[in-house]
C-alpha cells in the first residue's frame, strides 16, 4: 500500500522544464518591477508630505525626506473638528450611495437578464443609449436643483451617482454567465417567485460582482468633489475632497496676498498637496486588499462573457 502511495506521489509531481522555469523567473522579475513602478509614486507622495516645503521647491522630490517637517499636517489638521466632520460626511455619502447603488444596479440587472421580461430589449437600449449621448452638466444641475429640489441637501451628493450604465451592463453579464436558466426554472416549478429567486439563488452568487461594482461606486463617491461645489453652500456638509480643495486654495491665496504686500510668508503649498493626497487616499488603500480577489474575479467574468 505504501509503495502504491509513493508511486502516486511521484506520478502526481510534474517536473518543470527549463523553459518553464526561465519563463516563471522572467515573469516574477517583470511583475516585481511593475509593482515597484506602481508603488514608487505613492512612496514619493508620502515622503514629500513629510518634507519641508522649501526643500521640495529647491531640490524636488526624493524617496526619503531630506529635511523632515510636519508643517503640512499641522496646516491640514489645524482645525480637527472640520476635518472630522468632512470625514463623517464623506463616509456617510459613500456608505449610503454604495449601498443604494448596489441594490438598484443588482435589481435592474436581474430584471434585464430575465428572458420572460417582455420589454427588456427596449429598456436595455435606453440604458445603453446614455453611454453614447449625455445631456451635459447644465441639464444635470437643473434636474438636481430645480426639478428635484435637492440643492443644499446631502441627498444631492449621493443620489445622482447610484446608477451607471456600465455597472448595469457588468452586473447583467455576470448574472447571465453565473446563474443558469435551469436553476431559476426549477425554482419557479417549486413555486418560488422572482423576489425569492433573487434573494435565495441569484444574490448569494453575486459576491465577486458586488465587490467589484461596490468598489467602483465607493471610489467614485470618495473622490467626488464637484457635487459639493455645485450643490452645497454649508461648510458643515462639505465632503473631504472639496474641503481639502478649499483649504489648499486658501493657503495659496494667503501666500499670494503676502507676496503682493511685500511680505515673505512661508506657506507649505507643495507639501500640503501631498499630505492631502495621503489623507484622502489612505482609507481606500486600506479597504482595497480585502476586495482584491473579488474585484479581479468580477472584472474577469465581465470581460470574458461580455
Amino acid at each position: 500500500m505504501g509503495m502504491i502511495m509513493n508511486k502516486t506521489k511521484k506520478v502526481g509531481k510534474i517536473k518543470k522544464s527549463g523553459y518553464t522555469i526561465s519563463f516563471d523567473i522572467m515573469a516574477y522579475i517583470f511583475l516585481t518591477l511593475l509593482a515597484a513602478v506602481c508603488i514608487l509614486p505613492f512612496v514619493l507622495i508620502i515622503s514629500g508630505s513629510f518634507t519641508e516645503n522649501s526643500t521640495i521647491l529647491r531640490e524636488g522630490y526624493s524617496i526619503l525626506p531630506k529635511k523632515i517637517s510636519l508643517d503640512a499636517y499641522r496646516l491640514i489638521l489645524g482645525n480637527p473638528t472640520d476635518m472630522i466632520n468632512a470625514y463623517k460626511v464623506t463616509i456617510f455619502v459613500t456608505a449610503v450611495g454604495t449601498g443604494v447603488g448596489l441594490l438598484m444596479t443588482t435589481l435592474t440587472a436581474y430584471v434585464l437578464s430575465r428572458k420572460e421580461f417582455k420589454y427588456r430589449n427596449r429598456i436595455s437600449f435606453i440604458i445603453y443609449f446614455t453611454t453614447i449621448f449625455g445631456g451635459g452638466l447644465i441639464p444635470w444641475y437643473i434636474t438636481i436643483s430645480k426639478v428635484l429640489h435637492l440643492h443644499g441637501t446631502l441627498t444631492a451628493l449621493w443620489l445622482p451617482g447610484i446608477i451607471s450604465s456600465y455597472n448595469i451592463i457588468l452586473m447583467r453579464t455576470f448574472i447571465k454567465g453565473s446563474v443558469p436558466d435551469e436553476m431559476t426554472e426549477a425554482a419557479k416549478i417549486d413555486g418560488a417567485g422572482h423576489i425569492r429567486i433573487f434573494a435565495k439563488i441569484v444574490l448569494p452568487i453575486l459576491g465577486p460582482a458586488l465587490a467589484t461594482i461596490g468598489l467602483f461606486l465607493a471610489l467614485g463617491y470618495w473622490n467626488n468633489w464637484i457635487s459639493s461645489s455645485l450643490f452645497i453652500n454649508d461648510t458643515s456638509k462639505y465632503m473631504l475632497q472639496f474641503y481639502l480643495y478649499n483649504m489648499l486654495n486658501r493657503a495659496q491665496a494667503i501666500r499670494d496676498l503676502a507676496l503682493t504686500s511685500g511680505v515673505i510668508l512661508e506657506v507649505p503649498t507643495e507639501s500640503t498637496k501631498l499630505a492631502m493626497t495621503v489623507i484622502a487616499t489612505g482609507p481606500i488603500i486600506l479597504l482595497y486588499p480585502f476586495l482584491q480577489k473579488y474585484f479581479v474575479s468580477g472584472i474577469t467574468v465581465g470581460a470574458v462573457k461580455g
